[in-house]
């Protein structure tokens, strides 16, 4: 199995400094980029620079990792995805979670009170229905079409991966996506939830292939920022943040080693902290071609 590492950008990266990332990248062979869904922060709108990175490149692909899909209509997202896949096809790379990763954005994607989990459930099938079938009727409790039909559907159906570490997220991982794209798990949790995701599979007569299960992991080797550690600490209570966020490069290729004992294969790498850009990627380089060679 093919062993990539694609970049993530960091909470400080502004909108102006977007395109000549974009082309640094391009231009040094790095397998992926990968936007997260910020609103209130510098980052581009993950959409928005997917459409933007795609456009100014031939190679590199894009994806979100991860914007949130409960609160969109699925219809108008696969829109969108059907779009950038017929323009740049093999390089969009769709993951999504069911809600932002800052609480101060929860209200920004709207459901019905207590159904976020059910109406995540619902828009992945519909999404997916509208991806890979014509003339889609569907009547579910949230959203309902009569005949859509996408006429730039991609020819080879797109991946559809999930984030998400907790118990209910790994089931619906088994049960409806493609892949996995975790974050904040240790190696040994990394390898349980792979075997969550491959047991609800199972359990839903379907597969989710081996290298399809991925992670993102923030590199911190000026030390881990308090809101970072406060982050880690919440999503894996009683947890060494250490073992979480790579608090230097050594620290970056020893988790990588355990999360591939643990079957992954795919990782984003994302600089936290006090670095420069340049700091990140010159490391980043070196390490990515050692693991993928």
């Amino acid at each position: 199995m093919k062993v990539r590492l694609g970049v993530g950008l960091g909470p400080d990266t502004a909108t102006s400094e977007f395109p000549a990332i974009v082309d640094e990248l391009e231009a040094a062979g790095v397998d992926s980029l990968w936007l997260s869904e910020i609103v209130y922060g510098n980052q581009v709108e993950p959409m928005i620079g997917m459409a933007h990175a795609l456009a100014r490149t031939r190679k590199l692909k894009v994806g979100t990792g991860v914007a949130v899909l409960p609160g969109r209509n699925p219809v108008l997202v696969a829109k969108q995805l059907a779009t950038l896949a017929s323009l740049a096809p093999k390089r969009v790379l769709p993951v999504f979670g069911l809600r932002p990763a800052r609480r101060g954005e929860w209200n920004l994607f709207p459901v019905p009170a207590g159904r976020r989990a059910a109406v995540f459930d619902e828009s992945l099938r519909l999404l997916r229905l509208v991806l890979t079938e014509d003339d889609v009727t569907f009547h579910g409790e949230f959203f309902q079409v009569d005949g859509v039909s996408l006429k730039d559907r991609p020819q080879r159906p797109l991946d559809i991966w999930l984030g998400g570490s907790a118990p209910s997220a790994l089931t619906r991982i088994g049960r409806l996506a493609d892949g996995w794209l975790g974050s904040f798990v240790t190696p040994q949790q990394a390898k349980l939830a792979v075997e969550a995701i491959k047991a609800a599979a199972a359990e839903a007569g379907r597969e989710v292939e081996e290298d399809h299960y991925g992670l993102s992991l923030a590199v911190a080797p000026n030390g881990i920022p308090p809101e970072l550690a406060r982050a880690a600490t919440e999503r894996a209570p009683g947890t060494d943040p250490n073992d979480l966020v790579a608090a230097s490069w050594d620290d970056a290729r020893r988790l990588l080693d355990g999360y591939l004992d643990a079957g992954l294969t795919k990782f984003v790498l994302r600089p936290a902290g006090a670095m420069t850009w340049q700091d990140f990627l010159t490391n980043f380089l070196p390490l990515a071609e050692a693991l993928q060679n």
